[in-house]
């Protein structure tokens, strides 16, 4: 029987895996309902034990796209390779994957251990090894004192991490997870956000999460694909997607984005036709003003706990144009010190090094499908 209690894959043991040939290829895949496209050419190369999240607004086709992993949907084109083996049109019985839904699907009649060893019994495991991997499912995910308790006696995130015990049971080649978050509360989803990872780490699997979560897919995925109409618009790891985001809509839907006039951006030497964004972040207030530095008047003051996200209306700037708010974000102590109140003039710079840019004729995509 295989072991789950695996030492932690290491960063050069990651490396040396992406080196090599795709563990699962994903290659042309293409969906249509009638004349609606679903998704569109889809090519994903996903390593051995990555962790990859499919980011996305609703309706962007990456449920269907894990549906199709899941044999759940059949493709209209392409195909699906797991090892050179080709998947695409294997029933979901024939393929060794694990799926773990939003509404956990746990068997109300059954308790947390049954639930676990009911597709154990199914490959007609004995008594014996049924109990065994059950005890070190739930070893594993710190519940073994609920193995005798029926779904109903649990909180939300026990029966999550049951469901999550149920897929994992089969020893999987790779993890379907489709939202398997968004049912939970704050703080329960901060923590099995972490467990999760956890989790991943010590089996080393191959785990392929939908989410529409930016804060999911930036601290839980090795990759992130981000998805929009249908198609795959950027592919990169978490840090890539947020600080090099290859369009409006990225940088738009991967955290909170100024975009700027590019009145606002002082200099023909950043290039003409472009359209200038930067992180609240990376703003800096400057106190004193410098003779470059650029005003504002304090429009609105959010409070976000540890910090302030800050609006602020340019002033000065040439007539005819629309009002240019820029937001920043800047820790309580520092708001307090400066006195921060609504109508507040300041004086702020946009560090060149933090300022992102794109082609005029990307800004008509920046705005993303529901």
């Amino acid at each position: 029987m295989k072991a789950y209690m695996q030492q932690p894959i290491s960063d050069n043991r990651r490396k040396e895996e992406r080196m090599t040939k795709p563990y699962l290829s994903i290659q042309g895949i293409r969906k249509t309902f009638g004349k609606f496209v679903a998704l569109t050419s889809i090519d994903i190369d996903i390593q051995k034990n990555e962790f990859i999240c499919l980011l996305g607004p609703s309706g962007c086709g990456k449920t269907t796209l894990l549906r199709i992993l899941a044999g759940l949907e059949q493709p209209t084109g392409g195909k699906i390779l797991v090892n050179d083996r080709d998947i695409t049109t294997l029933p979901p019985a024939k393929r060794n994957f694990g799926m773990m839904f939003q509404s956990y699907a746990l068997f109300p009649n059954l308790t947390a251990g049954q639930n676990i060893a009911y597709g154990l019994q199914a490959k007609k495991m004995s008594k014996k090894e049924v109990d065994a991997k059950v005890r070190e499912v739930l070893a594993l995910i710190d519940l073994e004192h609920i193995r005798d308790k029926y779904p109903s006696q649990l909180s939300g995130g026990q029966q999550q991490r049951v469901a999550l015990a149920r897929a994992i049971a089969l020893s999987p080649d790779f993890l379907l997870l489709d939202e398997p978050l968004s049912a939970l509360d704050a703080k329960v989803r901060l923590k099995l956000r972490r467990e999760l990872r956890s989790l991943h780490e010590k089996i080393g699997i191959t785990t392929i999460m939908v989410t529409h979560d930016q804060d999911e897919a930036l601290t839980m995925a090795d990759r992130i694909v981000v998805m929009n109409n249908a198609e795959i618009v950027q592919v990169g790891t978490p840090q890539e997607i947020y600080e090099k985001p290859n369009s409006p809509f990225v940088a738009d839907f991967v955290g909170a984005i100024n975009f700027l006039e590019e009145s606002v951006v002082s200099g023909s030497a950043l290039g003409q036709d472009r359209l200038f964004a930067i992180r609240p972040e990376n703003i800096n207030l400057m106190e004193p003003p410098a003779d470059y530095s650029l005003r504002a008047v304090v429009s609105d003051m959010e409070f976000r706990g540890s910090f302030y996200r800050v609006t602020m209306q340019l002033i000065n700037q040439q007539k005819g144009l629309h009002p240019q708010l820029v937001t920043i974000d800047l820790p309580v102590s520092q708001t307090h010190r400066l006195g921060l109140r609504r109508d507040k003039q300041v004086a702020f710079e946009l560090p060149l090094e933090n300022l992102i840019s794109f082609d005029q004729a990307a800004v008509a995509k920046k705005t993303g499908s529901d």
